[in-house]
C-alpha cells in the first residue's frame, strides 16, 4: 500500500533519479527497522545450494551490491548484483533509461555502469547479509570483444570468495558485440576458460563456487541447441533465461517505444518464457534454470516454473507492482 502511494511520485521524476531515490529511501527505511517483508520460508536446492525460497532479485537493479542489506529486508531467496567489470566505467550517455507505464514495460541502455569490481567486493565484505548472493560478471566497454575472456577472468576471481553463485553476462544488448558471445567459437574459449579457472579456484579455496550463464531471448532455435551443448560440455552449473530483449513488438507505437537498448518489463513476458521452455526441452533437466523477464505475478512466476524453471527472478515487475511481487510470488510457486 505504502508503495502504491509513492509510485506517482517516483514515477514525476526522470527514471535513474527515481531508482536512486528508492533505493537510498530503501537503505534509511532498513536502518530503522521499518523495513521487512514476512514471507513463507519453501526451500528449494539448486545447484547445490539451498534457497530460502524460490524467489530472487535479478541484477541490475543494486550493480555495486550498495544496498545489500536493505533488500535483503524484501524477503527474497536470493539476491544478484552486479553486473560488475573489472574497472569503474560510466555506462552509455544520458538518458539512458525510459519507462513505458502503458506496456508496463522498461527500456534500458545503461552500459554496465559501474565502480568496478573492487569497489563490489569491499561492499559486499561491509554487508551484514549471510544468504545467498549472485555476482553477475561481464567486460568492459573498452575491451575488444576477442580479449572479453580476460575481464571476465579477472572478475570470477575477485568475487570468488564472496560469491554464492557467479554469473556470466553476454546477452546485454547495451555493450557492443557483447553478444557475439553467445555463438561460435567465442562462447566455447570463454567457457572452457571460465570452466577451467572455476575448477582451479575451487581447489585452491577448498569451496566450490558455481558457475552460471545469462543468455538474451532473441535466439535462433539452432542457438538454443548450440548453447544447449556447450553448457552439458563444460558442465556449466546453470542457466539465466532471460536478459531483456530487442524487440519492440507490443511497444513500438508507445512513447519512448523505439528508444535503443533493452526492453523489459511485461513485454518480454512471453517472449523469454518460450526461450525457457525451449532450453528445458533441450536440456532435458541436466542444467537447471533460472527463468526471469516480465513476472508481474505470482501467476506468471509460476508459468516460469511449469516452463522448466527451479528458480525465478524478478526486477522491472518491483518498478510497477512494488516489493509485494517478492511474497506474491513466493506464496504462488510450489516446492518440493
Amino acid at each position: 500500500m505504502l508503495y502504491s502511494l509513492a509510485r506517482p511520485l517516483l514515477f514525476s521524476l526522470a527514471p535513474e533519479r527515481a531508482h536512486e531515490l528508492t533505493l537510498s529511501l530503501l537503505k534509511s527505511a532498513h536502518r530503522m527497522g521499518m523495513m521487512r517483508q514476512n514471507v513463507a520460508s519453501k526451500p528449494v536446492t539448486c545447484m547445490g545450494i539451498e534457497f530460502p525460497n524460490p524467489v530472487g532479485l535479478a541484477a541490475g537493479l543494486d550493480k555495486n551490491g550498495a544496498y545489500i542489506d536493505a533488500l535483503a529486508g524484501l524477503g527474497f531467496g536470493f539476491i544478484e548484483i552486479g553486473t560488475i567489470t573489472p574497472r569503474p566505467q560510466a555506462g552509455n550517455p544520458h538518458p539512458r533509461l525510459f519507462r513505458l507505464p502503458e506496456a508496463k514495460a522498461i527500456i534500458n541502455r545503461m552500459g554496465f555502469n559501474n565502480d568496478g569490481v573492487d569497489k563490489l567486493v569491499e561492499n559486499v565484505k561491509a554487508a551484514k547479509f549471510k544468504g545467498i548472493l549472485g555476482i553477475n560478471i561481464g567486460k568492459n566497454a573498452d575491451t575488444p570483444v576477442e580479449n572479453a575472456v580476460d575481464d571476465y577472468l579477472i572478475c570470477l576471481e575477485k568475487v570468488y570468495n564472496y560469491a554464492s553463485y557467479i554469473t556470466v553476462n553476454i546477452s546485454s544488448p547495451n555493450t557492443k558485440n557483447l553478444r557475439s558471445l553467445q555463438s561460435g567459437d567465442a562462447l566455447t574459449e570463454l567457457l572452457q576458460t571460465l570452466r577451467k579457472r572455476q575448477l582451479e579456484l575451487a581447489e585452491e579455496h577448498q569451496h566450490y563456487v558455481p558457475l552460471v550463464l545469462k543468455v538474451a531471448p532473441d535466439l535462433t532455435q539452432e542457438d538454443i541447441q548450440f548453447i544447449a551443448r556447450q553448457l552439458i560440455q563444460f558442465k556449466i552449473d546453470g542457466l539465466i533465461v532471460t536478459n531483456t530483449t530487442l524487440s519492440r513488438e507490443g511497444v513500438e507505437n508507445l512513447k519512448h517505444g523505439n528508444e535503443a537498448g533493452g526492453l523489459s518489463g511485461a513485454p518480454v513476458f512471453e517472449k523469454s518464457t518460450a526461450c525457457l521452455a525451449a532450453f528445458a526441452k533441450v536440456l532435458k533437466g541436466q542444467i537447471p534454470l533460472i527463468g526471469v523477464g516480465g513476472i508481474l505475478s505470482g501467476e506468471q512466476a509460476v508459468a516460469k516454473q511449469q516452463a522448466g524453471a527451479s528458480l525465478v527472478q524478478i526486477y522491472s515487475g518491483l518498478i510497477y507492482t512494488g516489493p509485494t511481487l517478492v511474497k506474491d510470488c513466493v506464496d504462488a510457486l510450489n516446492t518440493p
